[in-house]
């Protein structure tokens, strides 16, 4: 497929308004953009979601650009890549490192699809024109704040609102919400903050009529899980356990939960993510985008990828200015009537601001690969 070198930059984006999980709170972005080049001038652009602490993951900026440095982009170096996919298998005997193994790949994909002069979301055989926005709303200190930014959401158009609660902010909150929009499609995301031991929490929860609970137990886990959502109706989304199309079907087959956030940064790129839609579509089973605060590269890529038919319930691919005074790509991603158009032009359907890329890049390196 031609792809020649690797560029990888590190660069800060300052954050609209902050945005608050159990994890803490984040009013930038410190994150690493890579660019795949081939020897006509083409480029393709992916995006690192790793944040700046390993709170979310194991991995975080500084140790993927290490791991891109020294231990990834030294295994493509005169390798045979033919496609995309190919990235997958050479990097395989790289254990975990997936938000640093899938900015390669994203890119090389973006790459891929200009080179074929089709879209990314035809390259991955998507089949929506619009996708289905939700949105994500962090911990807010006060109830009143909290209803008032999903009184926002509402009249803006999101077709689900998801509300993120962690031990001290949850129950009495969430009944709140509840109370005044009885009728919202809303779900709640724990992060990971409980345990077994907060049961009663989740049952009282299963009053408030939540399409789902997202990752309430640790992050590795899904044999809690499984008791868990055994013991509760409200449907149990796993997010921070699925690294892996083999990860996906055991917590299914386990009955650990009843739907499956797909990020690609997690999971390791857009090919593995592939195999995890396929699982839930043959299995019936719903799946939705997960959103990592990207820039408009990463959120392009989230498009692309909700495009698919297995994916059947709104992502967390909400507007560039909701997150970013300025995006990094033009046009902006924006939303109509609660959807975003799917691009037909090559490749991500947007054009990054190289000037705007280059100013905020603190240091880069490049590594040639032929």
């Amino acid at each position: 497929m031609n792809l020649t070198s690797i560029t990888v930059r590190r660069l800060t984006l300052e954050m609209r308004t902050p945005f608050t999980t159990s994890f803490g709170t984040q009013t930038h972005r410190d994150l690493l953009i890579v660019e795949a080049h081939d020897d006509a001038g083409t480029v393709g652009y992916g995006e690192c979601v790793a944040g700046a602490e390993p709170t979310y993951s194991e991995e975080a900026t500084s140790t993927c650009e290490v791991a891109l440095a020294e231990y990834i982009l030294p295994r493509l170096q005169n390798a045979d890549v033919n496609h995309p996919e190919d990235i997958s298998r050479l990097l395989a005997p790289i254990k975990r490192n997936n938000m640093a193994k899938a900015s390669i790949e994203g890119a090389v994909w973006d790459l891929w699809a200009k080179q074929q002069g089709i879209s990314l979301a035809e390259a991955l055989k998507g089949t929506k024109s619009r996708v289905d926005v939700g949105l994500s709303i962090g911990i807010k200190p006060t109830d009143a704040e909290l209803i008032e930014a999903v009184g926002d959401a509402v009249n803006a158009g999101y077709r689900r609102i998801k509300i993120k609660i962690a031990p001290g902010r949850d129950l009495d909150m969430m009944r709140a919400v509840r109370r005044e929009f009885p009728e919202t499609p809303i779900m709640v995301d724990a992060n990971s903050a409980y345990t077994l031991n907060d049961r009663d929490l989740f049952t009282a929860l299963d009053d408030l009529d939540l399409m789902m609970i997202e990752q309430p137990l640790g992050h590795d886990d899904i044999v809690d899980h499984r008791h868990l959502q055994a013991a509760i109706r409200t449907p149990i989304c796993l997010d921070e356990s699925i690294h892996s199309v083999d990860d996906a079907r055991k917590a299914l087959e386990l009955g650990s939960g009843k739907i499956i956030n797909i990020k690609i940064g997690r999971v390791g790129g857009i090919a593995e993510a592939l195999k995890i839609e396929k699982l839930c579509r043959n299995a019936g089973v719903d799946a939705w985008c997960g959103g990592m605060l990207e820039t408009g590269i990463g959120r392009a890529h989230n498009v692309a990828i909700a495009s698919l038919a297995g994916f059947t319930l709104p992502g967390d691919t909400a507007p560039s200015a909701r997150y970013w005074h300025e995006d990094i790509i033009s046009p902006e991603v924006t939303m109509n009537d609660g959807q975003i158009e799917v691009p037909t032009t090559p490749g991500l359907g947007y054009e990054v601001k190289t000037s705007m890329l280059e100013e905020l890049t603190t240091r880069k390196f490049t590594v040639e690969l032929s």
